[in-house]
């Protein structure tokens, strides 16, 4: 069994994880953290984490930016494995999460989805396999109307593990409205889409001399990033200290 914490319990991904959680077998939240209007959960919530004095195996944060500090010095101070999921992280606050890895075990990923983690490792392989081979590859993403941030950090994530399968041979191609020229052979490029409530949408094509193979991941629900982070709290119980990401979760399954 695997005790978690859940920071930020009464957030929409919070409230998902418990609810993952009570219909998982493998783990408990003992208890719950948050500044908002306690629900009616079946464990103690505390509005600050350094009232929390219940026995557990792991962390979970899916918070804000200016609670991250916090649940650092926490974990570090009891020697907890940490899930960190809050992003829009400060440089400093980056550098203290590393730090941080020095003491305990903490995962942070750019996206917490195991599928979208699995394909990562497909997109290594189809790289090394199709590029030499003069296949132009091209990223789309899409997400709804509120998403600030574009590209999408996802995007970002996907185009750098398949530049890094290349030895980083590949530029980043964001807009090629201002200029006219012929695509190069060794551009990414990446395009952004925003609409509805669409949560996730990422496909890479492989364009060749008269075939074209597309792979594509659809999230139709955040549950798949709670069910990743429940998934890298029980990988993460016992582990020495270090950096882990969710390749390192779908590497171990």
């Amino acid at each position: 069994m695997t005790r978690i914490i859940m920071h930020g319990c009464n957030g929409r991904m919070g409230q998902m994880i418990v609810e993952i959680c009570a219909e998982d077998t493998e783990t408990e939240i003992v208890a719950g953290v948050d500044t908002a209007k306690v629900h009616p959960y079946p464990f103690p919530v505390v509005t600050n984490i350094r009232d929390c004095e219940v026995q557990a195996d792991v962390v979970i944060d899916f918070s804000t930016a200016g609670a991250v500090d916090q649940v650092l010095d926490y974990c570090m101070e009891r020697k907890l494995p940490l899930v960190l999921c809050t992003t829009g992280l400060s440089e400093e606050q980056l550098a203290k999460t590393d730090a941080a890895s020095r003491t305990i075990a903490v995962l942070k990923s750019a996206n917490m989805s195991l599928g979208i983690n699995t394909l990562f490792e497909l997109l290594q392989k189809a790289a090394a396999a199709l590029a030499p081979a003069g296949f132009d590859i091209e990223i789309v993403e899409k997400h709804h109307n509120q998403k600030l941030d574009a590209p999408s950090g996802t995007a970002l994530a996907l185009a750098d593990v398949i530049n890094g399968a290349m030895d980083g041979a590949y530029e980043y191609k964001y807009d090629r409205s201002k200029e006219r020229r012929k695509r190069g052979s060794h551009e990414i490029g990446i395009s952004a889409v925003r609409g509805g409530t669409i949560v996730g949408e990422h496909e890479i094509i492989f364009a060749g001399k008269d075939e074209v193979i597309e792979i594509k991941h659809t999230a139709y629900s955040r549950a798949v990033f709670g069910k990743g982070a429940v998934e890298a709290a029980k990988f993460l119980k016992g582990k020495e200290p270090g950096y882990y990401d969710m390749q390192n979760v779908v590497s171990s399954r």
